[in-house]
């Protein structure tokens, strides 16, 4: 049933009457002296004002801005100032208690009422699950059954309809997530949202993949162009049969959205590119900041590039030297950390080169459902894959959690896809066609980051007449117009200056005079996506093949087989450069440092059935010292590609639950080789107070599991939370955001081991002293409890994930959010949490049974709160536990709690 009374409706409904109460209440002692011209939808204003009453009402619970309702209020005013001098100040009073009433229920009333609009417009966007739909555009009887987390299996008799129904079905659930993603990417969000959205537009502007999307549709194959074209009609099919059922998020900011569009799909590719390779250009502007202030030294410490820890895939524990062991403080010897452990030594992959990633700096749009906007958190994923000579099976096991921030709706959705041998299952991205991480009949497969240095940062040298200098002398860049569209507000016009390296993003860069050209591999390569051609491999030779061309983000993928085979290949294009590494800004006006071309494909990182049988990634390090090329030089920290091979090297049979278990593993050798580190230091101070003494009898104990309920993690993370500070304000002093680099950690642990006297603060007299007084910073910190055993890790490390537009509203935001609840985890465990930032997905596929395979979300597939599978997925994604994912026709047929047949008209 269409809820036919909008917003704009019911508040002149309410106003109406208001009047007619105050008239009636009122006319006793005013009789005919005066009137109320308040005529309903007369004004030109009228229906814009009460709208906006009824929107601050729904979206914060009151009134915001009191000017919105000037209108309504000064007839009433008017109304009872005008009464004669005869009414009595007792006939006034009353009239007053008779307004403030009348006003009271009036307020009451509109609440009510939106609520209800609110309930019924979200009742209206639920889709149909069960039953049959009739389509323009299907050629046979498409099949969508659903199981009890609403999860599609869909299956069609051809291709064409395969995708038009995966577009009808991701539409069903995710069309508000969907339009927002291409709305980000394309810079087109304060067409919808308003001017606050204006400098994020500018700077999507600037980045200019509109047109990176239409380049890379025209390169896509005519095969995969069939079926973008498809996704795309049934997402349309979807927006033509529901004008009166769209998103409540589209109904509540009034907007319609347009046509999907095959192109649009490429925009959703390209805004998950900038995420996962975009940024490093910020990393070379800060880190020549820090050169220039700090010098070659004190930068070289900094920017870590490799670890003692590091494992390259298809290498084993075996080629590093086991981790340093620290010595039992409890003993309290008195030599150091660095004289009885953490000697150096050989390592055969680099261990005295400096490295970490930085901690991306994305543009702010927090809290909406794209890809891109990260608030500085860190990029992350795991994936790791066991031959049968590990497994109780004896067959593959294959595991993947991609790190992400959180998202209401959830970055991916789950569907499994089935047209004749075409059958495929696992997660989908909202807007694009195919599945990106899953299994089909004989091969899986995951992914994690690479993070390859791929943009480059070009100081333009331009003459009074605009032009710019090349090898080949001046030249004028190429200007390309944009039009910003604004809601209610004026269009914002902007010319974006493109020379031969890229895009002038220098007006987007707060403080920067120079003009300053981003280049980009995607400005060079386009974009593609390789997915059906992954989905339909059936051999580790067709899965490679399918990367060959690949030029999207570079991506670690590693592969298992029904036969038992195990692989790992790096992927995406890599810039080779003629000199230098692009970690700073380069002259553009010669051609010094230009790119000479791409890392062969077939030179990239790659290892198939090794002889330990375990290959894993966690976005560190891929390449051993006598690799010829630079893929990049911020790699991630290497503590969690460290604590993975540790588990799977056991002497045990693995199961899919164990799987699980490690997927959510929280021990950190990290943090108890820091907690031991300040034991020792408390230890060598005698002038502690019995407080830090307390504390580090609790760290003493600390087994290194950063557990929710461990005081001794709470302790040491905030010590070292502190102790990094300190270190950073010694040198950058109030400037240390500029250090952002992924590695930060490594860095941290090396200053730590081997106490360069560079690093201690002027105020510390030894490295004793500055571990004991982050300890006793930790213990003095305000949260902290009188007893310290009573800290606990997850009193302030939370996890609370908010639906952007609905979760502040007085009557909804509960049901649209999750609750805040303590974690456990941190940014170096397998199980990377951190913020509002964590695995977003967790897969396993047991080639024991494709049937056992398990996948869960961290919500749920809905986008609709008022849908049981908005966010029925997250308790179990919170407390470690996931769901079969059905595969074989009788499992998918056993499971299924709806069925809907999409046929033609």
């Amino acid at each position: 049933m269409q809820f036919a009374l909008n917003a704009g409706a019911f508040a002149r409904l309410v106003a109406m009457l208001t009047v007619i109460q105050l008239r009636t209440s009122c006319g006793f002692y005013c009789l005919e002296s005066t009137r109320i011209n308040y005529e309903l939808g007369a004004g030109k204003k009228s229906a814009e004002v009460d709208t906006e009453v009824s929107k601050q009402i729904l979206l914060h619970g009151k009134i915001e801005n009191s000017s919105v309702v000037t209108g309504t209020i000064e007839p009433i005013m008017s109304y009872v100032t005008s009464f004669p001098p005869q009414v009595s100040r007792g006939s006034r009073l009353r009239l007053a208690t008779r307004i403030l009433l009348a006003v009271l229920l009036s307020a009451v009333v509109l609440a009510g009422g939106a609520f209800l609009w609110f309930r019924a417009a979200g009742w209206a966007a639920l889709p149909k699950l069960d039953g049959t739909v009739h389509l323009t555009g299907v050629s046979a009887p498409v099949t969508v059954v659903r199981d009890a987390h609403g999860v599609p299996s869909i299956t069609a008799q051809t291709l064409d309809d395969l995708f038009f129904a995966q577009g009808f079905v991701t539409a069903q659930d995710r069309l508000w997530q969907m339009d927002m993603i291409r709305r980000y990417a394309a810079g087109e969000l304060a067409a919808a949202l308003g001017s606050d959205y204006v400098k994020l537009d500018r700077e999507q502007r600037t980045l200019g993949l509109r047109e990176v999307a239409r380049r890379s549709l025209a390169q896509a194959t005519p095969e995969e162009r069939q079926q973008l074209e498809a996704y795309a009609r049934g997402v349309n099919a979807y927006i033509d049969q529901h004008h009166y059922g769209l998103p409540l998020e589209m109904r509540v900011l009034r907007y319609f959205p347009r046509a999907w569009t095959a192109e649009d799909s490429m925009l959703v590719a390209t805004a998950m590119a900038e995420m996962l390779n975009h940024g490093t250009y910020q990393d070379d502007l800060n880190k020549e900041k820090v050169l220039a202030r700090l010098g070659p030294e004190l930068t070289s410490d900094l920017y870590v590039e490799s670890s003692l820890r590091d494992i390259i895939p298809g290498h084993d524990l075996d080629d590093v030297e086991p981790a340093a062991v620290v010595p039992d403080t409890a003993q309290r010897t008195v030599k150091t950390v660095a004289e009885t452990e953490v000697k150096p030594r050989r390592v055969r992959h680099s261990a005295r080169r400096r490295h970490r990633r930085a901690e991306l700096d994305w543009p702010g749009l927090p809290g909406l459902p794209v890809p891109g906007m990260l608030d500085r958190v860190r990029a992350g994923s795991n994936e790791w894959v066991i031959s049968g000579a590990h497994t109780q099976s004896g067959r593959p096991l294959l595991s993947n959690d991609i790190h992400l921030p959180h998202r209401i709706p959830n970055t991916w959705y789950e569907a499994h896809l089935t047209c004749g041998d075409f059958d495929v299952a696992g997660v989908t991205l909202p807007g694009a066609p195919w599945v990106v991480v899953g299994h089909n009949r004989r091969i899986a497969w995951g992914f994690t980051n690479v993070g390859p240095d791929v943009e480059d940062v070009f100081v333009e040298n331009f003459n009074g007449q605009g032009e710019y200098q090349t090898p080949e002398g001046w030249r004028k860049p190429e200007v390309r117009h944009e039009v910003i569209r604004v809601k209610r507000g004026l269009d914002v016009e902007m010319d974006v200056a493109v020379t031969r390296h890229g895009p002038i993003i220098s007006k987007e860069l707060k403080g920067e005079g120079r003009q300053l050209a981003l280049k980009w591999s995607i400005y060079e390569t386009g974009l593609n996506m390789p997915f059906f051609a992954v989905n339909k491999a059936q051999n580790w030779e067709q899965f490679r093949a399918a990367f060959a061309g690949y030029n999207g983000p570079g991506q670690n993928a590693v592969y298992a087989d029904v036969d038992g085979n195990i692989g790992y290949q790096a992927t995406g294009r890599v810039p080779i450069r003629a000199a230098g590494d692009g970690t700073l800004p380069m002259s553009g006006a010669d051609s010094a440092h230009e790119w000479i071309g791409y890392v062969p494909f077939e030179e990239m990182p790659s290892a198939y059935n090794p002889p330990s049988g375990i290959i894993a990634t966690a976005n560190g390090r891929i390449t051993t010292d006598g690799y010829k090329y630079s893929i990049t030089k911020e790699w991630e920290s290497p503590y969690r590609t460290e604590r993975i091979y540790r588990v799977l090297r056991q002497n045990k049979k693995f199961t899919a639950d164990d799987m699980l278990a490690l997927q959510t593993d929280v021990q950190s050798n990290l943090d108890k080789f820091m907690a031991q580190r300040m034991v020792y230091a408390v230890d060598q101070t005698p002038g502690a107070s019995a407080r830090v003494r307390s504390a580090a009898e609790i760290l003493r104990r600390f087994d290194g599991k950063i557990s929710m309920d461990s005081a001794g993690a709470a302790i040491e993370q905030r010590a070292r939370q502190w102790l990094t500070e300190t270190l950073l304000k010694s040198k950058l002093k109030d400037d240390t955001e500029l250090y952002a680099w992924y590695m930060k950690t490594v860095w941290l642990e090396n200053t730590i081991a081997f106490q360069p006297p560079r690093w201690l603060p002027a105020q510390y007299q030894s490295w004793d002293a500055l571990l004991a007084a982050a300890v006793e910073a930790a213990v003095n910190d305000p949260k902290a409890p009188r007893n310290l055993a009573n800290w606990k890790y997850g009193d302030y490390a939370s996890v609370q994930i908010k639906h952007p537009i609905f979760g502040k509203l007085p009557w909804f935001g509960k049901s649209a959010s999750t609750a805040r609840l303590p974690q456990s985890g941190n940014g170096v465990t397998v199980k990377q949490v951190g913020g509002q930032f964590a695995p977003s997905e967790r897969f396993t596929a047991d080639f024991a049974d494709l049937d056992q395979s398990t996948l869960n979300i961290v919500n749920g597939q809905s986008g609709n709160l008022f849908s049981p599978y908005f966010n029925d997925q997250f308790e179990a994604w919170y407390r470690g536990t996931t769901f079969r994912l059905p595969f074989k026709p009788e499992t998918v047929q056993g499971t299924a709690a709806h069925k809907l047949l999409l046929v033609g008209e």
